[in-house]
């Protein structure tokens, strides 16, 4: 058994655990549905593909930055009418980073690794508007514990928000796991993946515990700073997770 680290961050991402009509919603943290969607998409898998493999993987989520919750308006028209649909609601995690974690065989865990490094598919975080910002990959870890593993993973929030809480020499994070890899009682979600197939996407409850981690403050440093240092926001570029073409 070993577990597969991925970093997931950008602009925006939405986690949808349900949409109701025109509401379209996100939870606070990745799905393992939405998760399990995105590493099928790295393989290549069609659809209709079985996903019994990738719904077997024990799952974890670390909130290294929680991101601000935003909601956009969108239209559209009927193409052979042009008749207005309903306006739609939609809702986005801005300037979020999350540490996911996957255990299982190795040798699914290695496919899975060599996957996102070079997806067939590219890759989105939660809706294909969503392009994620740098590589995923953080590698593989040999435990069959996600929880154990995101402990003693490095802070992986933007450097900007880590300068905002550099006179903290830890940070507590919250982290979202399958109750199988955690103790106490867990909350039922309809988030278990079953099917991605367009015509009967189907899901099953599984049960999530919440636990909290701290982790060290690359940015500490003691005592108050009049002028703390200017970090910039990065720009975003998704072509990032792209390989180099060969040739001219």
């Amino acid at each position: 058994m070993s577990v597969l680290v991925l970093r997931l961050a950008g602009p925006l991402q939405s986690w949808g655990a349900s949409a109701r009509f025109a509401r379209r919603t996100t939870e606070t943290a990745p799905t393992k549905s939405g998760v399990s969607g995105l590493l099928a998409a790295a393989l290549g898998r069609d659809r209709t593909a079985d996903l019994s493999d990738l719904a077997a993987l024990r799952f974890a989520v670390r909130l290294d930055q929680p991101g601000t919750r935003l909601r956009d308006f969108q239209t559209a028209r009927h193409a052979d009418t042009e008749k207005a649909m309903p306006v739609s609601h939609r809702f986005y995690l801005a300037d979020a980073v999350f540490i996911a974690a996957v255990a299982g065989a190795d040798g699914l865990i290695e496919a899975l690794h060599e996957a996102v490094r070079s997806p067939i598919h590219l890759p989105y975080l939660g809706r294909r508007s969503c392009p994620p910002q740098g590589p995923l990959d953080l590698g593989v870890r040999e435990t069959d514990d996600p929880v154990a593993a995101l402990r003693t993973e490095r802070w992986q929030a933007s450097p900007w928000y880590r300068e905002q809480r550099r006179r903290e020499e830890s940070v507590t994070l919250t982290v979202l796991a399958d109750a199988a890899t955690a103790d106490g009682p867990g909350d039922s979600v309809n988030d278990h993946p079953v099917s991605f197939d367009p015509r009967h996407r189907r899901y099953a409850p599984r049960s999530v515990v919440s636990a909290s981690v701290d982790v060290a403050n690359p940015n500490h440093r003691p005592g108050r700073s009049h002028h703390p240092a200017h970090v910039p926001v990065p720009r975003h570029e998704p072509e990032a997770l792209l390989s180099p073409l060969d040739g001219p």
